[in-house]
Parts: structure tokens; sequence; C-alpha cells
């Protein structure tokens, strides 16, 4: 599905204290899944761009939860490809295209 970052992994791709990474799960700015064999905590590596957080995220994050959706669904929706659009929702959100992807989690919620 995608590459996945460990927290302390994510920490270093940000550069930001491991504290800081547990602030942006706490408030929703990114959100997390446990991933492989030992069920890491981690965070997809597509939702950092240049460096930082992808700037439409913490938003759609919201919007997602609002409609219901668990971490996990929402990472699976974020990932899965959509011919509409094209690609998959966090690829339009990395190339600015928050409008659209927003509407489109919102009508999930109807």
């Amino acid at each position: 599905m995608t590459e996945w970052l460990s927290l302390p992994d994510l920490a270093d791709q940000l550069g930001v204290s491991i504290k800081d990474v547990h602030r942006l799960l706490d408030e929703r700015s990114i959100v997390e899944a446990r991933v492989g064999e030992r069920r890491v905590r981690s965070v997809p590596a597509a939702f950092v761009l240049d460096g930082r957080v992808v700037d439409s995220l913490k938003g759609t994050i919201t919007v997602l939860v609002d409609s219901g959706f668990t971490d996990e669904q929402l990472i699976a929706w974020l990932f899965t490809p959509d011919e509409s659009l094209p690609g998959t929702p966090i690829e339009a959100l990395r190339q600015g295209r928050k409008t659209e992807i927003r509407r489109r989690a919102q009508a999930l919620a109807w």
C-alpha cells in the first residue's frame, strides 16, 4: 500500500522531537496505524512533503473522522486509487487540491 515511518523516523523527517510527533497525533494533524509483525506505531510517509506534514491533512482528517471513519479506515481511503481524480486522495492533497478532496470526504457522511 504505502511506505511507513515509525514515530521516531517521522520525528527525524520533520526535524522535531518525538514529543512533538505525539502532539501532532494528539491534535489529529496526523494519524497512525500499527503496522508490521511487531505492530509498530507508524505514519504513512506520504503524510510528509518537503520536511513538513501535508498542510491540508489535518482538516481532511477532521472531516473523515466526523464522517465516522476510524484512523485505519481514513488511511485506507486516502490511499485508495480513484480514477475520477485520477490517483489517490493523498496524492491530490499533496498537489494542493484540498477543496476537491474535502468535498468528497464530506459526501461520505451522507
